[in-house]
Order: C-alpha cells, then structure tokens, then sequence
C-alpha cells in the first residue's frame, strides 16, 4: 500500500498544476519499474483540446519514453477515475494496471457507469486497484468544483449588476 501511495502523492501534484491553471484537477503518472516515466494532468481549457486529459497526455509522454505504443509493465496512477476515452486508451495501450484515487460516478468507465478496462471481449484486461488516497482526492475535487460556482455566481451578479447600471443610464439620458 505504501508505494500506491507514494505514487498517487505524485498524480495529485499533477492534479494541482491543473487546479492552478483553473482546470478540472486530475493528474496522473506511469510508473515502470519502480520509477515515473510520465506525468499528465488536464489541460483541456488551457490548449482548447478535447483530448487533452490527463491520461491521455502522460500515455503519450511514456510511449516516447518506452519507444513503443504498447504499455506493457506499467502502471498508471489517476486521481480520478477514467472517462471512457481514457479507458479505451488505456486499454489500447496494452496498461496491465490501473491505480484510482477516486470514482467518478458521471462519467466514470472501470466500474461507475460501465468498465471498460475489464471487458472479456477485447483482447486486453486490465488489474484495477481503487480508492488509494480516495480522500485527498475526493476533496481536491470537491473544493475546485464549491470555489467554481461561487465564482460563476459572482460573474453572474457582476454581469446583472452591469446590465441594470447601464439601463439605467440609458433612461436618464433618454
């Protein structure tokens, strides 16, 4: 247990990069051979990419690393858990082990909603380990998405309270 944490204290540094970026905090790091080859963390406002997930960008550093698309002997550590793209990477990528911090019950996919790192019908399964460091990685969520609406309730106000100023001029000039 003690080296899943050691490495899902390194995916939620990612995850905090992209929590200063504004972003959804998830991170994500690949670990071969005892040693982190790749980081990720999402950046999807930031470059304007849908593809731009966490997963996503560090599957894509390691396979430079590896020198090969195929994954084999590594494992991936998330702070949340895998969208469907992600998995089907993941999976494509030929990842023996996925290590989650947290679920993802809207739009998880290696369990939530359906898993798709486990399906018998493709040619590749992967070994799930959940709920290292859930907590850490709940709450860094879960504080990102309160300061978000109360941001957004703000602009909101600001908007209307700009809005009324100016109808407001309006009608005195008429």
């Amino acid at each position: 247990m003690e080296i899943q944490e050691k490495y899902m204290k390194e995916a939620l540094k990612q995850a905090r990069k992209a929590y200063k970026l504004g972003e959804v905090p998830i991170g994500c790091v690949i670990v071969y051979e005892d040693k982190v080859i790749a980081r990720g963390y999402n950046r999807r406002k930031t470059d304007k990419n849908t593809l731009a997930h966490a997963e996503l960008q560090a599957i894509r550093k390691a396979s430079r690393v590896m020198g090969d698309w195929r994954l084999e002997g590594c494992d991936l550590y998330v702070t949340l858990e895998p969208c469907q793209m992600c998995s089907g990477a993941i999976v494509q990528a030929r990842i023996p082990r996925v290590v989650i911090g947290c679920m993802n019950p809207k739009a998880g996919c290696a369990g939530s909603i359906l898993n798709l790192l486990q399906m018998p019908q493709f040619n590749h399964q992967v070994e799930i380990v959940r709920g290292i460091m859930e907590e850490e990685c709940s709450v860094l969520l879960k504080t990102f998405f309160k300061e978000l609406r109360v941001k957004v309730k703000a602009e909101k106000a600001a908007e209307r309270a700009g809005k009324e100023q100016k109808e407001q001029t309006e009608c005195g000039n008429g």
